[in-house]
């Protein structure tokens, strides 16, 4: 007891009035006390608060008190902590070395009464932050100041598979909940268990409350005639109030100062208010679930699949035969319709299980996705085009037929002058003919089959190319043009002198005398057979197409000169056509699937267009030299704007056959298409000057020219030098001329 006495002497707070209290280290106090108990708190307090002190006389006061008290009761002082002598002589030890509270504080080991219930230790808290939503800290290191305003440092966080093994390891982890406010896990006890367990169970919290408890009627239910209590009325009841009437006065003071306007608001405008913008206005409220996408329903049953369909439902036997020698997966119907007088005679349907099965693979394999239906109106996807009415003048009616040949017309050209017109047909002659008045003026007879026929476009001469066999024969007509006979010859006088003479793979030869009174002028003999011959824009040079020539495929032919060169060593592809460029010296040389572009001058290719079709039938060129439109025998026609890809502008499908020839107008924007279904489709066709606007395409007018006759057609068009007029041969024989 009087170990215990001069312990409670010494641990006084009074003691830190002596000298040697200057020499204690506060810091290392405030740093060991952190802990949060009582005596620890208490000292900090009055270290802390030495300046003020009522505060510091009062707090010892109570010290002195409670060390009073511990004299009358044994069993709340020190207790039985102390009786070891090992333990106070090291009390005695830290007290002897200045550390006092160290002392105090390892004295101080009170026990807490557990049934003492105004004891709230345990609901107390480190963090000092307050209520407040512990969010704020998600970004800082520590989570909140504890009571002496140091910072809180964030407990370490272990990652998921901590939290697995601590969950393992743990047995009380499934009665842990998390402490935002501390950062760490905190203990659920039995009776916060039980409590959480009736609220899930939407039992009442409290076990001490009766739900049933006997009502207690405060009042009666029944109306009582005198009150409750007759205590008449006060007399302040019927007095004017004066604090009333002062407020009043005060009001009509201000009134008369002009501080108060009767009938206007005193309350400030809206436009006065500061303006707040909410920023998340336009932000989606839409949570995204996954859509759900319904299955498709089955079909309905049709009239076939009633138990009494009608009579042109049921299969005759040779239907029914039919259906059976017929494979399951080409059958049109799985099951053939029968009929029964009455429902009770309907049989099990066999195919029940197997179509309930399919079904059900369908729901549980089958792929389901939604698609975004574009309303689009289909009108706003057609262009726009103009009518063909305002787009005249084209030609639109039959005019003249021109009958003489017996067998299929393959070739027709038209003079430059716009008089004459010549044809050439497989029964081996060619007849030229008066444009106006549809007469046969002349006509010549050949051995063979006549290719091609082409007039020279020069005006100031009358000469034709005639192409059959391997051979091209120059003819001028005798009775036509009398004025241009002459001339003609005298530009073919140099030819004629040197006739005879082979020059490389051809050979130029002067026909015999009966033939050169016929009009036969020059005989021009290649060694493969020519197709198609084409007139250089001057009249001076020709092209020959022999497709079965490997090295001599083009050739090309000077008149004035008399001789034959090969521009291509090796053509690269089956040749099929060539044309000359209008202004440049440019060559075109379509194989069947590519037209290839070369210079003559540089001798170099130019460019490489690609149709994408598999054979190319014929093609030519725009007058303006820029466009070419390119007949293929798989029925289409494609329009090549050269300045703009090597791909097709356009891509034409009006025909329902091959593509046989193709034409432009020389004046009018018109270019036309001839095909083995026997039609003739006429387009308007507009290239403007300004490089920035593509050209216009419009189909203006299908004529029915020719009757197919073995699978062949409308052979060939042409249309007048300076008519809108178009000619037309077939294989019927005709040709015809539409206006």
């Amino acid at each position: 007891m009087n170990r215990k006495r001069s312990l409670e002497t010494l641990a006084k707070p009074a003691l830190l009035e002596s000298d040697d209290a200057e020499d204690y280290d506060f810091t290392e106090i405030n740093d060991e006390e952190s802990d949060g108990s009582d005596v620890a708190d208490g000292t900090t307090a009055g270290e802390d608060e030495d300046d003020n002190d009522e505060d510091e006389d009062d707090s010892f006061d109570d010290e002195d008190d409670s060390f009073d008290n511990e004299d009358d009761d044994q069993d709340d002082g020190f207790g039985d902590e102390l009786d070891s002598d090992k333990e106070y002589q090291e009390i005695e030890k830290e007290m002897n070395s200045k550390n006092l509270f160290r002392a105090l504080r390892r004295a101080d080991k009170t026990e807490i009464d557990p049934f003492y219930d105004s004891d709230s230790s345990d609901e107390e808290t480190h963090n000092t932050v307050g209520n407040i939503p512990m969010e704020w800290y998600d970004d800082f290191p520590h989570i909140g100041y504890d009571i002496n305003g140091k910072k809180i440092m964030r407990p370490a966080q272990g990652d998921e598979l901590d939290a697995f093994l601590s969950a393992m390891d743990d047995k009380d982890f499934w009665r842990s909940v998390h402490d935002k406010m501390e950062g760490k896990d905190a203990k659920l006890t039995s009776e916060e268990l039980g409590l959480l367990k009736k609220i899930h169970n939407h039992e009442f919290p409290d076990s001490q409350f009766d739900p049933y408890a006997p009502t207690i009627e405060w009042f009666t239910s029944k109306v009582e005639v005198m009150p409750l209590s007759a205590a008449p009325e006060p007399k302040r009841r019927f007095i004017p109030s004066k604090i009333e009437a002062s407020k009043i006065m005060k009001i009509a003071r201000a009134i008369k100062a002009g501080l108060i306007v009767p009938g206007k608001s005193n309350k400030p405008k809206a436009s006065d208010k500061p303006k707040f913008y909410d920023i998340w206005e336009s932000a989606p409220n839409e949570i995204h679930r996954p859509n759900h996408i319904a299955a498709s329903k089955m079909t309905l049953p049709e009239h076939m699949e009633s138990y009494n369909p009608p009579a042109e439902y049921l299969y005759s036997p040779e239907e029914e035969k039919k259906w059976k020698e017929t494979d399951a997966e080409d059958r049109q119907k799985n099951f053939i319709p029968q009929k029964f007088n009455s429902m009770r005679r309907i049989p099990a349907y066999e195919r029940f299980i197997q179509e309930r099965f399919s079904r059900c693979l369908d729901l549980y394999l089958c792929p389901r996705t939604i698609k975004n239906k574009l309303n689009i109106d289909p009108e706003s996807l057609i262009p726009k085009l103009p009518k063909p009415q305002d787009l005249q003048p084209f030609p639109s009616k039959l005019s003249i037929e021109y009958k003489g040949h017996s067998a299929r017309v393959r070739s027709l050209s038209v003079d430059p002058s716009g008089q004459w017109l010549a044809t050439g047909s497989d029964d081996k002659t060619v007849c030229i003919w008066e444009i106006s008045s549809g007469c046969c003026v002349e006509k010549f007879v050949l051995k063979h089959s006549i290719m091609n026929v082409s007039w020279n476009p020069n005006k100031n001469a009358s000469l034709l190319a005639v192409v059959f066999d391997n051979q091209v024969m120059l003819i001028v007509p005798t009775k036509i043009n009398h004025n241009l006979q002459e001339a003609t010859l005298e530009l073919l006088s140099d030819i004629l002198s040197q006739a005879g003479n082979p020059t490389g793979s051809c050979e130029w030869s002067r026909p015999n005398e009966e033939e050169q009174l016929l009009g036969f002028r020059v005989r021009i003999a290649l060694a493969k057979g020519i197709t198609s011959l084409s007139w250089h824009r001057k009249g001076d040079y020709f092209a020959t197409v022999s497709p079965d020539a490997a090295t001599s495929a083009v050739q090309i032919h000077q008149i004035s000169a008399g001789r034959s060169q090969t521009p291509f060593r090796k053509s690269k592809g089956l040749v099929q056509q060539v044309l000359f460029h209008p202004l440049k010296p440019i060559i075109f040389v379509a194989t069947q699937r590519y037209v290839r572009v070369y210079n003559l001058v540089k001798q170099e290719l130019v460019k490489k267009l690609m149709s994408g079709s598999q054979w190319i039938s014929s093609m030519d060129i725009h007058p303006g030299g820029d466009n070419l439109i390119v007949g293929t025998y798989d029925k289409r026609l494609h329009w090549f704007d050269m300045d703009l890809s090597a791909r097709p502008y356009k891509t034409l499908r009006f025909h329902k056959e091959a593509v046989r020839q193709v034409a432009y107008h020389k004046r009018y924007p018109l270019f036309a298409s001839s095909s083995d279904d026997g039609t003739v489709i006429v387009f308007h066709g507009m290239v403007y000057n300004d490089l920035m606007q593509n050209p216009l395409i419009v189909p203006v007018k299908s004529l029915k020219a020719h009757q197919p006759v073995s699978h062949l057609g409308a052979l060939q068009c042409q249309f007048h030098p300076t008519q809108p007029w178009l000619f037309t041969s077939g294989a019927d024989g005709n040709v015809k001329l539409f206006c």
